[in-house]
């Protein structure tokens, strides 16, 4: 096995999705690095390449492929990201159990769903996307903050809590791809 093929094994087969790409764990992380990574790591274990290999080499493929393209989608997303790196520092973010959230900021989401809700009922794009537009504002701000607890602060029990809101602010995001659709198709 040449040194190469070590080092991916080893990558591969770590809980360490930074380590596989051989990134900085980090809340920010460098986009164009990231991909650069995945592809080249694609590039030495996709499926393709073991096309006339023995079946052990071949399943071997296939669980690497989709271990890469799992760290992948990890690593790319926000919430994920910051998740995978609060476990590796021990903090656990009980994304299911803990769903207290400061009143302030449940307040505004209250807010915001009713004004879904009518839009939504109006079936006024325009609306949505004003939703949409401040949403994305305060997802951007509370990605700065988790990047300022993780990367600086190294609090990780305060990003947690920052992970949470954002969470919320994803599956609210999600609610508007939705109504969108309903648009679409109505």
């Amino acid at each position: 096995m040449s040194k190469t093929s070590a080092a991916a094994a080893k990558a591969l087969t770590s809980s360490n999705h930074f380590e596989l790409f051989g990134l900085s764990p980090a809340f920010s992380v460098d986009r164009d690095a990231l991909e650069k990574a995945y592809r080249e790591i694609q590039s030495q274990v996709h499926p393709d390449r073991f096309a006339h290999a023995g079946d052990a080499e071949r399943r071997a493929s296939l669980q690497w492929t989709t271990r890469v393209n799992e760290a992948f989608q990890i690593l790319r997303n926000p919430v994920t990201r910051a998740k995978h790196l609060l476990e590796l520092h021990g903090v656990d973010v009980a994304f299911e159990t803990n769903t207290q959230m400061p009143t302030e900021f449940l307040m505004q989401q209250l807010e915001l769903r009713e004004e879904l809700e009518r839009a939504a009922a109006k079936k006024d794009p325009a609306l949505l996307e004003a939703i949409r537009i401040r949403l994305s504002a305060q997802s951007k701000d509370l990605e700065k903050r988790i990047q300022e607890k993780i990367d600086q602060a190294k609090d990780y029990k305060a990003a947690a809590e920052r992970v949470r809101e954002l969470m919320f602010l994803q599956k609210l995001d999600a609610e508007i791809d939705l109504a969108y659709e309903e648009l679409e198709s109505g």
